[in-house]
């Protein structure tokens, strides 16, 4: 799966509008809202990654949380995302950027979040990795990074799995796919991309690269979100990781 066909979903008008419509009337998860208030406080330097149009950035701004970016793979999600912000009279940074190539300083940020599922739908395992690498890198020692996946082990999904399992053996899996847990689907909004990773994956990938893991849940273990919540995500898993040491 090359990147350029991922990141055609995330152009396409129908798409922008309805992230735009989650920024303006959706705002942060009671989840979302949970897990940012206590890792972070209002002074912290933090990086929403895989913004989209920028429901979370615009969201802690203005809840009071002073500097705040926003980066996403998509530049007309980003256009988007400034047309918002200058809406709402938000003062919220917004750059094009690739997640696997970040033009970021070594130790520079207090906290990196990857909301709604966005590090899934980086194609390739070695892609996500790199991902992970480069949020380590750029946060300073204590600095958190909270981020969400789908999880293959939802009930829901299991006889699916294994017949994708089966595929996979017999080497009849899609042809566009890299990874066992890929899923290339058209959907009413266009053909989407996400991997959808065990929690073990996960646990292998951050380890790999030294994030110390503090917590890992469904969200639904944490918060009962409203219907419209509900309505644009599925339920998913909390990762709570840290960058050893202190700055």
């Amino acid at each position: 799966m090359d990147l350029d066909t991922v990141k055609k979903y995330f152009t396409r008008g129908e798409v922008v509008d309805l992230y735009a419509k989650a920024a303006n009337s959706l705002g942060l998860w009671t989840s979302e809202k949970m897990v940012f208030h206590k890792l972070f406080k209002h002074t912290d330097r933090l990086l929403d990654l895989g913004c989209g149009a920028g429901r979370i950035a615009l969201a802690l701004c203005a809840e009071g949380y002073k500097d705040v970016i926003g980066i996403d793979y998509s530049n007309a999600m980003i256009a988007e995302a400034r047309r918002v912000a200058r809406a709402r009279c938000l003062q919220v940074p917004f750059r094009v950027g690739d997640a696997t190539q970040l033009k970021i300083s070594n130790l520079e940020l207090d906290g990196v979040i990857f909301g709604f599922n966005g590090l899934m739908h980086i194609p390739r395992r070695e892609g996500r990795r790199q991902a992970i690498s480069e949020v380590f890198r750029i946060l300073r020692h204590g600095g958190m990074f909270v981020f969400t996946t789908h999880d293959r082990a939802t009930a829901n999904f299991r006889k699916f799995w294994r017949r994708e399992k089966m595929m996979w053996r017999s080497g009849k899996q899609k042809k566009e796919l890299d990874d066992f847990g890929d899923r290339f689907e058209s959907t009413p909004l266009g053909d989407l991309f996400i991997h959808v990773p065990s929690a073990e994956e996960i646990r292998q990938d951050l380890k790999a690269r030294g994030f110390k893991i503090e917590a890992d849940f469904r969200r639904s273990q944490i918060a009962n979100e409203s219907s419209a919540v509900r309505e644009f995500s599925d339920d998913c898993r909390f990762w709570i990781v840290q960058k050893p040491g202190h700055s």
